[in-house]
Protein backbone atom coordinates (compact mmCIF):
# COMPACT_ATOMS: atom_id res chain seq x y z
CA UNK A 1 0.00 0.00 0.00
CA UNK A 2 2.73 2.46 0.98
CA UNK A 3 4.94 1.92 -2.07
CA UNK A 4 2.26 1.42 -4.74
CA UNK A 5 -0.51 3.78 -3.57
CA UNK A 6 0.85 6.44 -1.24
CA UNK A 7 4.34 7.39 -2.40
CA UNK A 8 3.12 7.58 -6.00
CA UNK A 9 0.31 9.97 -5.02
CA UNK A 10 1.94 12.79 -3.05
CA UNK A 11 2.03 11.00 0.31
CA UNK A 12 5.73 11.00 1.12
CA UNK A 13 5.83 12.61 4.58
CA UNK A 14 7.84 10.05 6.60
CA UNK A 15 5.61 10.60 9.65
CA UNK A 16 2.47 9.71 7.70
CA UNK A 17 4.11 6.75 6.03
CA UNK A 18 5.36 5.44 9.38
CA UNK A 19 1.91 5.85 10.95
CA UNK A 20 0.26 3.93 8.13
CA UNK A 21 2.82 1.18 8.42
CA UNK A 22 2.27 0.99 12.19
CA UNK A 23 -1.55 0.88 12.18
CA UNK A 24 -2.94 -2.48 11.02
CA UNK A 25 -5.79 -1.46 8.74
CA UNK A 26 -7.36 -4.93 8.76
CA UNK A 27 -8.42 -4.33 12.37
CA UNK A 28 -10.77 -1.60 11.15
CA UNK A 29 -12.62 -3.47 8.41
CA UNK A 30 -15.31 -6.16 8.73
CA UNK A 31 -13.76 -9.64 9.01
CA UNK A 32 -15.42 -10.78 5.80
CA UNK A 33 -13.71 -7.94 3.91
CA UNK A 34 -10.25 -8.25 5.47
CA UNK A 35 -8.72 -9.16 2.10
CA UNK A 36 -9.68 -5.66 0.87
CA UNK A 37 -8.03 -3.84 3.77
CA UNK A 38 -5.07 -2.56 1.73
CA UNK A 39 -6.80 -2.20 -1.62
CA UNK A 40 -7.38 1.43 -2.62
CA UNK A 41 -11.18 1.25 -2.71
CA UNK A 42 -13.91 2.27 -0.22
CA UNK A 43 -14.90 -0.65 2.03
CA UNK A 44 -18.62 -1.10 2.81
CA UNK A 45 -19.57 -0.98 6.49
CA UNK A 46 -22.90 -1.25 8.29
CA UNK A 47 -25.83 1.14 7.79
CA UNK A 48 -24.93 2.07 4.24
CA UNK A 49 -21.65 3.66 5.32
CA UNK A 50 -18.18 2.93 3.97
CA UNK A 51 -14.56 3.34 5.02
CA UNK A 52 -12.61 5.68 2.78
CA UNK A 53 -9.88 4.27 0.58
CA UNK A 54 -6.43 4.53 2.25
CA UNK A 55 -5.22 7.18 -0.20
CA UNK A 56 -8.11 9.54 0.61
CA UNK A 57 -7.47 9.41 4.35
CA UNK A 58 -3.72 9.69 3.81
CA UNK A 59 -4.07 12.78 1.61
CA UNK A 60 -6.41 14.49 4.08
CA UNK A 61 -4.04 13.86 6.99
CA UNK A 62 -0.98 14.85 4.98
CA UNK A 63 -2.49 18.17 3.89
CA UNK A 64 -3.62 18.90 7.46
CA UNK A 65 -0.01 19.15 8.62
CA UNK A 66 -1.14 17.90 12.02
CA UNK A 67 1.53 17.95 14.70
CA UNK A 68 2.03 16.30 18.06
CA UNK A 69 -0.16 17.80 20.77
CA UNK A 70 -2.62 19.47 18.41
CA UNK A 71 -6.35 19.10 19.06
CA UNK A 72 -8.15 17.40 16.21
CA UNK A 73 -11.86 16.89 15.65
CA UNK A 74 -12.41 13.92 13.37
CA UNK A 75 -15.92 13.93 11.88
CA UNK A 76 -17.10 10.61 10.49
CA UNK A 77 -14.88 8.38 12.63
CA UNK A 78 -16.43 5.18 11.20
CA UNK A 79 -14.47 2.23 12.60
CA UNK A 80 -11.64 4.38 13.95
CA UNK A 81 -8.91 3.99 11.34
CA UNK A 82 -8.27 7.70 10.76
CA UNK A 83 -8.42 8.32 14.52
CA UNK A 84 -5.72 5.69 15.05
CA UNK A 85 -3.48 7.32 12.43
CA UNK A 86 -3.93 10.79 13.94
CA UNK A 87 -3.17 9.47 17.43
CA UNK A 88 -0.07 7.74 16.05
CA UNK A 89 1.08 11.20 14.96
CA UNK A 90 0.66 12.47 18.52
CA UNK A 91 -2.59 14.40 18.04
CA UNK A 92 -5.27 14.65 20.73
CA UNK A 93 -8.25 13.29 18.83
CA UNK A 94 -11.97 13.74 19.42
CA UNK A 95 -13.54 11.20 17.07
CA UNK A 96 -17.22 11.88 16.28
CA UNK A 97 -19.57 9.25 14.88
CA UNK A 98 -23.38 9.12 14.65
CA UNK A 99 -23.83 5.39 14.00
CA UNK A 100 -23.87 3.38 17.25
CA UNK A 101 -22.75 0.16 15.54
CA UNK A 102 -19.73 1.93 14.05
CA UNK A 103 -18.87 3.43 17.45
CA UNK A 104 -18.92 -0.09 18.91
CA UNK A 105 -16.68 -1.33 16.09
CA UNK A 106 -14.29 1.58 16.64
CA UNK A 107 -14.06 0.87 20.37
CA UNK A 108 -13.24 -2.77 19.65
CA UNK A 109 -10.65 -1.91 16.99
CA UNK A 110 -8.95 0.87 18.96
CA UNK A 111 -8.80 -1.02 22.25
CA UNK A 112 -6.87 1.02 24.79
CA UNK A 113 -5.28 3.38 22.29
CA UNK A 114 -4.32 6.62 23.99
CA UNK A 115 -5.07 10.11 22.76
CA UNK A 116 -8.51 9.30 21.34
CA UNK A 117 -11.91 10.24 22.74
CA UNK A 118 -14.84 8.64 20.92
CA UNK A 119 -18.08 10.66 21.02
CA UNK A 120 -21.52 10.09 19.53
CA UNK A 121 -23.75 12.70 17.92
CA UNK A 122 -24.92 14.24 14.63
CA UNK A 123 -21.94 14.65 12.33
CA UNK A 124 -23.16 17.98 10.94
CA UNK A 125 -23.18 19.53 14.44
CA UNK A 126 -19.51 18.82 15.17
CA UNK A 127 -18.53 18.59 18.84
CA UNK A 128 -18.67 22.03 20.43
CA UNK A 129 -17.72 20.75 23.88
CA UNK A 130 -14.08 20.30 22.88
CA UNK A 131 -13.68 23.42 20.73
CA UNK A 132 -11.66 25.20 19.55
CA UNK A 133 -9.73 22.66 17.50
CA UNK A 134 -6.44 23.16 15.68
CA UNK A 135 -7.62 20.79 12.94
CA UNK A 136 -11.07 19.61 11.89
CA UNK A 137 -10.93 16.63 9.54
CA UNK A 138 -14.15 15.48 7.89
CA UNK A 139 -13.29 11.99 6.65
CA UNK A 140 -15.82 11.92 3.85
CA UNK A 141 -17.53 14.08 1.25
CA UNK A 142 -20.19 16.68 2.09
CA UNK A 143 -22.14 19.20 0.05
CA UNK A 144 -21.13 22.02 2.38
CA UNK A 145 -19.46 22.61 5.74
CA UNK A 146 -22.03 23.96 8.23
CA UNK A 147 -21.25 27.23 9.97
CA UNK A 148 -21.54 25.39 13.30
CA UNK A 149 -18.51 23.29 12.41
CA UNK A 150 -16.47 26.23 11.08
CA UNK A 151 -17.15 28.02 14.37
CA UNK A 152 -15.41 25.20 16.26
CA UNK A 153 -12.11 25.77 14.47
CA UNK A 154 -9.38 27.82 16.14
CA UNK A 155 -8.18 31.00 14.46
CA UNK A 156 -5.82 29.97 11.64
CA UNK A 157 -6.86 26.35 12.23
CA UNK A 158 -7.10 23.96 9.28
CA UNK A 159 -10.20 22.23 7.98
CA UNK A 160 -9.99 19.26 5.62
CA UNK A 161 -12.91 17.61 3.87
CA UNK A 162 -14.22 16.06 0.72
CA UNK A 163 -16.60 18.28 -1.24
CA UNK A 164 -19.37 17.11 -3.55
CA UNK A 165 -19.21 19.31 -6.64
CA UNK A 166 -21.59 18.53 -9.53
CA UNK A 167 -21.42 14.83 -8.78
CA UNK A 168 -17.62 14.80 -8.42
CA UNK A 169 -15.87 14.55 -5.05
CA UNK A 170 -12.83 16.72 -4.41
CA UNK A 171 -10.58 16.91 -1.36
CA UNK A 172 -10.26 20.45 -0.03
CA UNK A 173 -8.30 22.43 2.56
CA UNK A 174 -9.21 25.68 4.27
CA UNK A 175 -8.02 27.92 7.11
CA UNK A 176 -10.10 29.84 9.61
CA UNK A 177 -10.22 33.55 8.88
CA UNK A 178 -12.78 35.62 10.76
CA UNK A 179 -15.92 33.51 11.13
CA UNK A 180 -15.56 31.49 7.93
CA UNK A 181 -13.36 28.95 6.23
CA UNK A 182 -12.47 29.33 2.57
CA UNK A 183 -11.94 25.89 1.06
CA UNK A 184 -9.58 25.22 -1.85
CA UNK A 185 -9.72 21.83 -3.63
CA UNK A 186 -6.38 20.02 -3.97
CA UNK A 187 -7.26 16.57 -5.36
CA UNK A 188 -10.07 14.87 -7.26
CA UNK A 189 -10.54 11.51 -5.53
CA UNK A 190 -13.49 9.19 -5.00
CA UNK A 191 -14.60 9.91 -1.43
CA UNK A 192 -17.38 8.27 0.57
CA UNK A 193 -20.29 10.59 1.27
CA UNK A 194 -21.32 11.28 4.85
CA UNK A 195 -24.95 11.40 6.02
CA UNK A 196 -26.57 14.49 7.51
CA UNK A 197 -24.92 17.14 5.37
CA UNK A 198 -26.78 19.21 2.79
CA UNK A 199 -26.60 22.80 1.63
CA UNK A 200 -28.56 24.80 4.23
CA UNK A 201 -28.53 28.53 4.75
CA UNK A 202 -25.52 29.78 6.67
CA UNK A 203 -22.90 27.36 5.41
CA UNK A 204 -19.17 27.81 4.83
CA UNK A 205 -17.91 26.89 1.35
Amino acid sequence: MVSSQLRTNNVSDPRIVAAMEAVARERFVPAERATLAYVDVPIPLSGGRALNAPLVTARLITESGVGAGEKVLLIGAATGYAAALLAQLGAKVTALEVDDSLVAAARAALGKASGITLVTGPLEAGWRKGAPYDVILIDGAVEAVPAAIAAQLAVDGRLLTGLVDNGVTRLALGRKAGQGVGLVPFADLETVRLPGFSTPSGFSF
